[in-house]
């Protein structure tokens, strides 16, 4: 898991993707933290991501490395937390959303995690079998 915690951390930006309906619906959405077996992100409740995520609460996070030569997916399964300590570490470890919601205690601040899931890392060109983490 170090390996992949570290691709985040050199990485923290990847592309999020939901599902609308039969559509799929894709944006560009930043990395919170790991955590007792998830991965955890935050956003508004006024947003069509929070829609879809409550309809659908399935999703799937892809990374790339500058220059593509590795890419990270995390799928999982989606489970929203109203607790105040987990929105608190959130905000915590994402200075831009501390500065745009400023207190965990904001009525449009949710955070989720995705858990139940799986972790890929892989080289691209291939340079063997991807390294695969199941959570």
């Amino acid at each position: 898991m170090q390996q992949i915690l570290d691709f985040l951390k050199k990485n923290p930006v990847g592309y999020f993707a939901t599902v609308e309906g039969n559509q799929p619906r894709v944006r560009p959405f930043g990395f919170g933290l790991y955590e007792d077996g998830a991965f955890w992100f935050c956003t508004n409740n006024t947003k069509s991501v929070y829609a879809q995520l409550k309809e659908t609460p399935y999703a799937e996070i892809c990374f790339s490395s500058e220059g593509y030569a590795q890419n990270l997916r995390i799928s999982g399964q989606v489970r929203f937390s109203g607790d105040r300590e987990d929105k608190a570490k959130v905000m915590e470890a994402m200075a831009g959303v501390k500065m745009l919601y400023q207190t965990p205690d904001n009525p449009v601040f949710e955070v989720f995690c995705l858990e139940k899931g799986r972790v890929v890392l892989e080289d691209f060109p291939p340079k063997g079998e991807p390294h695969t983490v199941d959570f």
